[in-house]
């Protein structure tokens, strides 16, 4: 179903303006890896809509087929050596794909049984955790701007969320969606701590591995209904392209350009999510949800500015 609905959408939009944004004139070879590396994360969300089946699922299937996508990649193009850590680095990838899994499956659940829109936005709010978690495991100083944006953050989930009831689908998807946010800021602390022991294509490959060797005993034990084979190619979809090839068109990307453009990107991912739901699934999200988004993502971006003018000031 995606792969029908990702080629309509493609040959209706294929016009000259399309063409001419390929030319490296306008567009740096870094910058149009890294805006489809974007566009294929913003996609993934709608997999929670054409599949039926658990998020478990989703994600064991996704998880799969990435860490094979991947194992193939780093032994016949990139030459990668996998193998070559040790227990240190063992425990911290295993933690990686813990972490994965269940930023994935809580992403996922929430775009399930509320919108793609809530649940991208929700996830959003991953930037507020990472301002609070990483001084206190970095022993790094929170500083009053810091606080600020965080209250600007929290503005934007109280406008997304319409009530504190947990009976409310969308207050239930919200909830779910900043789990995901959490899970992720987390993962990304754990990232900086393990980023210097491996290549990025090793660890992308190792978290998918124990991701998705992790999913499988409560898919095991939970007896949850298996997904159709007519789910397969979605699957497989979301686990090849969106996820292996999404992953190392944005590490390429940034051999290519400066990591200040990557970031400012990558907030993007929400906004390519929503408008491929409104034109792939009819999706239309509510008002309080686009301004919620837009203070949300808005923020985040100043964060991001704030932060790398810190970065470049004479010491």
């Amino acid at each position: 179903m995606a792969l029908r609905q990702i080629s309509r959408l493609v040959s209706n939009t294929g016009n000259s303006h399309d063409r001419d944004i390929l030319k490296p004139s306008i567009f740096t070879k870094g910058a149009l890896q890294i805006h489809i590396a974007v566009f294929l994360f913003g996609f993934a969300g709608l997999f929670g809509k054409f599949l039926s089946c658990s998020p478990l699922y989703i994600v064991l299937g996704r998880t799969f087929f990435a860490f094979i996508t991947l194992y193939l990649y780093a032994r016949l193009v990139s030459k990668t050596i996998l193998l070559s850590f040790g227990k240190k680095e063992f425990f911290f990838f295993i933690l990686q794909g813990i972490l994965l899994a269940a930023h994935w499956w809580s992403f996922f659940f929430s775009i399930q049984i509320s919108s793609v829109a809530v649940g991208l936005v929700t996830f959003s709010t991953f930037p507020l955790f990472v301002t609070f978690l990483e001084p206190l495991c970095f022993k790094e100083k929170l500083k009053p701007v810091d606080i600020v944006i965080a209250g600007a953050v929290f503005i934007g989930i109280l406008l997304v969320i319409p009530e504190f009831d947990f009976s409310n689908n969308i207050t239930r998807g919200g909830f779910y969606g900043i789990i995901s946010g959490l899970t992720f800021a987390v993962l990304a602390l754990v990232n900086r701590r393990n980023a210097r022991i491996s290549d990025p294509i090793a660890v992308a490959f190792y978290q998918n591995l124990f991701a998705a060797l992790f999913l499988v005993f409560p898919v095991l034990f939970l007896k949850i209904p298996m997904p159709l084979f007519s789910d397969l190619p979605d699957l497989i979809f979301l686990g090849v392209v969106c996820t292996a090839l999404s992953h190392t068109l944005f590490i390429k990307s940034l051999s290519y350009i400066r990591a200040q453009t990557a970031s400012v990107i990558a907030g993007l991912e929400p906004v390519y999510g929503i408008i491929l739901a409104f034109f792939i699934l009819n999706e239309t999200p509510g008002i309080r949800t686009l301004i919620g988004g837009m203070v949300i993502i808005g923020t985040t971006l100043v964060a991001g500015h704030i932060s790398r003018q810190e970065k470049i000031k004479p010491s």
